[in-house]
């Protein structure tokens, strides 16, 4: 048998990150926390406060949630320096109080980066990965329904690889976690995602070139293959992924500097 876990109460120090806009002025508010249960996920804990906060007229923290399951990744902060906090391979989320010890001060803040402006307190605007998923993260070929894509034979290690890519949630921890604001394991999940089945080759230089252009072009740092982001990712991807998509760009800008004018403007390549 499994012994059961009695829930123990513990009290905490909550050192969040207060700011009323993009424009304002913040800083750190400490606010204490009583008599929480450890079984308490860390945004119940959050939804706790807020609900004090609430009852004596204060202004709640504003904080993103949305699945509470670990799947939409829009829980993203910055625990005691970490993105979602001290376990391994799991979102805010998935933080549960029994993590942390009574008295404990904990610091809450929102993703630092400037591709991720501040909306309020902990909440960060992540457009910019919609703007890079739009810039190339689909394929135009039409597979019908599953039969029809059923057909084409795709070998298991591809087809393992390609799912392990597709884990990924876009919560943005890899870009909080480096110290450049890099979005190259984001991008490098969602072109290899794609650029491992046969449906995803026609499109598979343009897409490499577009997305990592616009990643670019938003703000986001360079990889500097410390690997923090792989550390730091709740669905624990590989930055192996990152050298794949090194690899898919080397080859797609070769193609696209020899390749004959006509065939720059049809786009895609094998």
């Amino acid at each position: 048998m499994v012994a059961e876990t009695k829930s123990k109460s513990l009290s905490i120090t909550l050192r969040v990150w207060r700011q009323a806009g993009p424009a304002a002025p913040g800083g750190f508010v400490d606010y204490a926390a009583k008599n929480l249960s450890s079984d308490m996920s860390f945004l119940e804990m959050l939804d706790v406060v807020n609900d004090e906060l609430t009852m004596k007229g204060e202004e709640p923290i504003a904080f993103a949630h949305d699945c509470r399951e670990g799947i939409c990744g829009t829980c993203s902060c910055m625990i005691n320096g970490k993105p979602h906090g001290p376990g391994h391979g799991i979102a805010t989320c998935q933080t549960y109080m029994r993590s942390f010890t009574d008295g404990d001060v904990i610091v809450v803040e929102p993703f630092r980066a400037r591709a991720f402006p501040l909306i309020k307190d902990l909440v960060v605007d992540r457009s910019a990965f919609d703007k890079i998923i739009q810039a190339g993260g689909f394929i135009s070929v039409r597979t019908g329904a599953a039969p029809d894509a059923n057909s084409i034979p795709v070998p298991k290690p591809d087809a393992d690889l390609a799912m392990d890519a597709a884990a990924c949630i876009g919560c943005g921890a890899c870009v909080a976690a480096c110290k450049n604001a890099s979005a190259m394991l984001f991008v490098a999940a969602k072109v290899s995602q794609l650029g491992l089945f046969p449906q995803g080759q026609p499109e598979r230089d343009s897409r490499v070139l577009s997305m990592v252009g616009t990643m670019d072009s938003l703000g986001f740092g360079n990889c500097t293959n410390q690997y923090e982001c792989s550390a730091a990712c709740p669905k624990v991807i590989s930055h192996d992924f990152i050298a794949r998509m090194n690899r898919d760009y080397l080859r797609a800008s070769v193609r696209a500097t020899f390749k004959p004018a006509s065939a720059s403007a049809a786009g895609g390549g094998g």
